[in-house]
């Protein structure tokens, strides 16, 4: 497609984060023009500077090149993590060692240098127009709906802080720091991030972050100051459709978020790009064929994955460490652990029963609705 074709082509975005900015960047890049609403002041709202790791290990291509491919530059902070040290329950060390980048560690918020505000600028240099303080529940003419999540499938708590410990990357798995999912610490030059992302018993989540403080304070000798707690909340759903009428629902408000892990960066900006795409031939129909194609499939491994995780226990969190440990390239193994076999294939409706999902379909009851957030479905109305 070329710029003449797309020339005057407008779109209108809801919601300011990856996965709307990635949509708004590929309008503007096509020549089209993109207005994002977003009811914060600022990008990144939700964010504190944290780290966060943008996932390169689902398929052979490096995320900084995909993203390229989009037409996003990597004008952020992208440290490549290529070793990664996980405890099992009882402390016992697992290093892993990738010979590509595991991961690429990247901040959030509105500061220099993070993702959302290196997108941010971008897409304001590219002449997005972009509306703060400017909701907007309706899109009576479509659009494209990223708004985040809205609700709890899974919780992060934690903290940033500074530290003079030098840079590293470390996980745990354990059902008493953080009961069905993981805790991890990331450090890189001088700043730190230290969380317990919880996939049960939210209420205590100040008692698992102590814990998790704690364990990390013994095992890697980690000291903290000046820190500054956070909080989010993610949603995961192996759709069966991600449009509704002339909406597209893009990133988390899609529900495209692994779910065995919660990472959902690049998804969110892929599924961006591609809906954007979809807008400007104005073929709407085509944007669940472009994303199942991509990552369907890596969706519905990872609620397997999840499914079989939680079954594993603080035991079986050991064995699962030992058999990732005897791969040279814990890359590959990852890589292998999502594909969508035949056996995962099987066992997917069943494990789509089993994990739970407050995320809805995008498809709306009510013929005509243009709520990016459903209000002729749900009773609640939320901003």
């Amino acid at each position: 497609m070329t710029t003449g074709e797309t020339k005057g082509v407008a779109v209108e975005i809801s919601g300011a984060g990856p996965a709307g900015l990635a949509a708004a960047l590929t309008v503007a890049r096509a020549g089209g023009h993109a207005v994002v609403h977003e009811h914060n002041a600022d990008v990144g709202g939700r964010f504190h500077g944290d780290f966060q790791g943008l996932e390169n290990w689902t398929v052979k291509e490096d995320v900084i090149d995909e993203l390229g491919r989009l037409g996003i530059d990597a004008t952020f902070e992208h440290t490549p993590y290529r070793e990664f040290t996980i405890f099992d329950p009882k402390g016992r060390e697992f290093a892993f060692r990738s010979s590509h980048p595991f991961f690429y560690v990247v901040r959030r918020g509105s500061q220099a240098g993070t993702l959302d505000a290196s997108l941010r600028d971008q897409a304001v240099a590219s002449g997005v127009g972009i509306r703060f303080k400017d909701p907007s529940q309706r899109l009576a003419n479509g659009g494209i709906v990223a708004e985040g999540p809205r609700g709890s499938d899974a919780i992060a708590v934690g903290q940033v802080f500074e530290t003079d410990m030098a840079d590293g990357a470390f996980g745990v798995l354990s059902d008493e720091l953080a009961p069905k999912g993981y805790s991890y610490l990331l450090i890189h030059q001088g700043r730190g991030t230290v969380a317990s992302c919880l996939f049960q018993d939210y209420h205590n989540e100040k008692e698992y972050l102590a814990r998790t403080v704690e364990f990390f304070s013994q095992t890697v000798g980690v000291r903290m100051k000046n820190e500054k707690h956070f909080g989010g909340t993610g949603n995961f759903l192996a759709s069966r459709t991600a449009r509704k009428g002339k909406l597209l629902y893009a990133g988390e408000s899609a529900g495209f978020q692994d779910a065995l892990w919660g990472f959902g960066m690049r998804y969110a900006m892929l599924s961006g790009g591609l809906a954007a795409r979809c807008f400007l031939k104005g073929n709407l129909q085509e944007y669940d064929r472009l994303w199942q194609e991509r990552f369907g499939g890596l969706l519905r491994a990872s609620i397997v994955n999840r499914y079989l995780f939680e079954k594993l226990g603080n035991s079986g969190y050991t064995a699962l460490l030992a058999d990732v440990h005897k791969y040279a390239d814990a890359r590959d193994w990852f890589r292998d652990h999502y594909a969508e076999t035949w056996w995962k294939s099987l066992l997917f409706p069943v494990a789509r029963r089993a994990v739970r999902t407050s995320r809805k379909e995008a498809g709306s009851p009510k013929e005509g609705c243009d709520c990016t957030w459903c209000r002729c479905q749900h009773q609640t109305v939320t901003a």
